[in-house]
């Protein structure tokens, strides 16, 4: 139970976190396309118009750092858990939960780096900067979840960390690509898209491998084994196996299809609220509403034509 409530508190904080961003550079676009760059911040609320000396304006910030420590402390108690499975001192499950706990805590270090680079001129980072070292840290978070899933003795376990390897990794390259074109509008929407995504399939890992209703036909949870460790959930064969990999593929593409309906959205919301019009419409032109203008313009017309002759 403590691991699936661990899965939906860091899937709501990744999903509002994307959700967030992707509401607040929508905001920013379509005020002024011309001058829109990618911001790493985005103050709160972003509908203020004055939010230099707001109160609530690094409320994103204060809650990211909250929830990067609990998932830091929450991966520390995790690497402490004993492994029925494996003899020894040293299980694999503790490595991997030290790795994503040092990851989280360079996470929580960027974070921080971002408040005092906003709020002060102690670290004044430019955005170019905060962009390729958060793209650094989506790399080795890949590479975090690509180790872990070779390692997993669960098949269906290495499945959802596979998968969660690849959205790290497309969070990466887009990270990298605003860093080199901060301007590039479609790539800032991207890393939102993929961090709502990643929060969601959080979510359906957790729903996946600890809640015995929606565990895939043929794979089961052995009682004996701490949730959250490597080999909790297992199938009995490898037909039951292949078909479970499939289902978590389809669901896969089912939660991409649902960003995507998230990210048209979010889109057509903000740009109501924005009141901003499609480009390359035209308005008409306004007529004459005193019978005075008319007789002024014929007369200008008449005399412009005896010039001519």
């Amino acid at each position: 139970m403590a691991a699936l409530l661990y899965h939906m508190f860091s899937s709501s904080a990744l999903v509002s976190l994307g959700l967030y961003n992707l509401i607040a550079s929508t905001r920013c676009y379509l005020k002024s396309p011309h001058s829109y760059s990618a911001k790493p911040f985005h103050p709160f609320p972003p509908s203020s118009s004055n939010t230099q000396n707001h109160r609530l304006r690094h409320l994103p910030l204060y809650l990211l750092s909250v929830c990067l420590l609990i998932a830091f402390v929450h991966q520390l108690i995790v690497s402490s858990d004993a492994d029925p499975l494996l003899k020894g001192h040293t299980p694999v499950h503790r490595f991997t939960s030290l790795q994503s706990a040092a990851v989280l805590f360079l996470f929580l270090i960027l974070s921080l780096s971002l408040f005092l680079s906003d709020s002060s001129n102690l670290l004044p980072l430019p955005n170019d900067l905060i962009f390729a070292l958060a793209s650094a840290l989506f790399f080795l978070q890949y590479s975090v979840s690509t180790s872990s899933a070779s390692v997993q003795t669960s098949d269906l376990e290495a499945k959802c960390d596979s998968v969660s390897a690849r959205i790290s990794a497309t969070a990466a390259l887009l990270c990298l690509v605003v860093a080199c074109k901060p301007r590039l509008f479609v790539a800032d929407v991207g890393l939102g898209a993929s961090i709502i995504l990643q929060g969601l399939w959080v979510l359906q890992t957790g729903l996946s491998l600890y809640v015995d209703a929606l565990i895939p036909e043929g794979c089961h949870r052995l009682l004996d084994v701490v949730n959250g460790v490597e080999g909790s959930t297992k199938c009995d064969a490898d037909e039951f196996k292949f078909r479970a990999v499939a289902i978590l593929d389809l669901l896969f593409l089912v939660h991409v299809m649902f960003v995507v309906v998230i990210v048209m959205i979010t889109y057509a919301v903000v740009a109501k609220s924005v009141g901003t019009r499609r480009s390359g419409s035209y308005e008409a032109l306004p007529n004459s509403s005193s019978p005075s203008e008319s007789n002024h313009s014929h007369i200008q017309m008449k005399s412009l034509v005896g010039t001519q002759a």
